[in-house]
């Protein structure tokens, strides 16, 4: 009996993930890319892997898995990663509120987290702000890498260590059945997935015009810091990072907390602002973001509103020795139900995987096994 095939469409993250869990259930696969390299949002993030931003349970336990994929990956093929934590600071009382909340909730499901006061937080890390700082929240288990790297390597690792194929300059823009077609070009699979990410239009579009599911424009910098060798030590998020991760509704005072921010940085809210800071292994910091929601989005970047993140950015980071090296902008695939994903079946030998709504660097390797074994291929 002949091996059977799969075809997944696109080279994204969630491609990727999704061309290793087929390949470790036995399939050929190939992998078809519209680009010479994967150039989406994929590649435009902070290369954060964050499981604390993650709910307990299914989702937190799918980060964690994802990880360990990524781990697994970069060792094989020598993709940086630094598994650096992430710190999470307070500057007024009802902050340091929620995280002492989320601390208690955290660490009785058994995650790895620490509270740390001023003193502490100064003592371990760069680039600090100390004024008003009241404390933090440490946790381990979130790790760096760089996207724009990390993306363009996992295709040799899946072609090196599970023979997956890779086509690329090639847009399919018809499934029927079986068969694909790009241009002249015909394809054949015994299984195809369609992961196409913000692209809804070309691929079953009146079928995903059906769904709950947006786009979110999201703009961020990157700096680099004037004395080299210069590292934080850790990944750090300002206070409005708490009200944008479900996982941090575990605080019974994050309402109240996002009452004040309402009232006193509603312009914040409105653009869906909230600031983090993440940095490669060359020192690069990535910066951001802001999140718009729409099906289609003014292709110029909006200054102010990276003025406003650089505003924030100066209430918790001592950013006046950086220097913007870049700007730019993603779109990524959104949920508006409030659901991680989507998975569609709309012929027999077709389903579409998307819609993982900015977490695809931390739940789509985990996501990948899960879906493949849960349709019992």
């Amino acid at each position: 009996m002949s091996q059977q095939t799969a075809i997944v469409i696109g080279a994204g993250v969630v491609g990727l993930a999704t061309a290793r869990a087929l390949s470790l259930k036995g399939y050929q696969v190939t992998v078809i890319e519209r680009n010479q390299k994967a150039v989406g949002a994929s590649i435009r993030n902070f290369g954060m892997v964050w499981p604390i931003g993650q709910p307990d349970g299914v989702l937190y336990n799918r980060a964690i898995r994802s990880k360990e994929i990524w781990k697994e990956i970069a060792d094989s093929v020598g993709i940086w990663y630094d598994e650096v934590g992430s710190l999470h600071l307070a500057y007024h009382d009802d902050e340091w509120i929620v995280l002492q909340e989320l601390y208690d909730s955290f660490l009785a499901n058994g995650r790895m987290v620490k509270l740390m006061d001023q003193e502490s937080i100064l003592h371990s890390y760069n680039g600090i702000n100390p004024e008003n700082l009241r404390g933090g929240l440490f946790s381990s288990t979130e790790m760096i890498i760089d996207p724009r790297e990390a993306i363009a390597k996992v295709p040799d690792y899946l072609s090196e260590y599970l023979d997956v194929s890779f086509i690329w300059n090639t847009t399919i823009v018809e499934i029927n059945g079986n068969h694909l077609k790009a241009g002249n070009q015909h394809f054949k699979a015994d299984i195809i997935f369609v992961c196409s990410g913000s692209d809804l239009e070309t691929l079953y579009p009146d079928l995903l015009s059906d769904q709950p599911i947006t786009k979110c424009k999201l703009q961020m910098m990157r700096f680099v810091p004037f004395e080299n060798d210069w590292r934080i030590g850790t990944s750090i998020c300002g206070g409005l990072s708490l009200i944008h991760y479900h996982s941090f509704k575990a605080a019974p005072s994050l309402q109240k907390l996002k009452n004040r921010y309402n009232a006193e940085m509603g312009v914040y809210l409105d653009n869906g602002i909230h600031v983090m800071v993440s940095q490669n292994e060359r020192g690069e910091l990535t910066v951001g973001d802001t999140h718009e929601y729409a099906h289609a989005f003014d292709p110029f970047d909006k200054i102010h509103l990276n003025n406003r993140i650089l505003n924030y950015l100066k209430t918790f980071a001592l950013s006046e020795n950086w220097e913007m090296v870049q700007s730019w902008h993603g779109i990524y695939p959104k949920m508006t139900n409030s659901a991680t994903e989507l998975l569609l079946h709309p012929e027999p030998n077709v389903y579409i995987l998307n819609g993982l709504g900015g977490n695809g660097m931390t739940l789509a390797f985990g996501l990948a096994e899960e879906t493949i074994k849960s349709i019992n291929l």
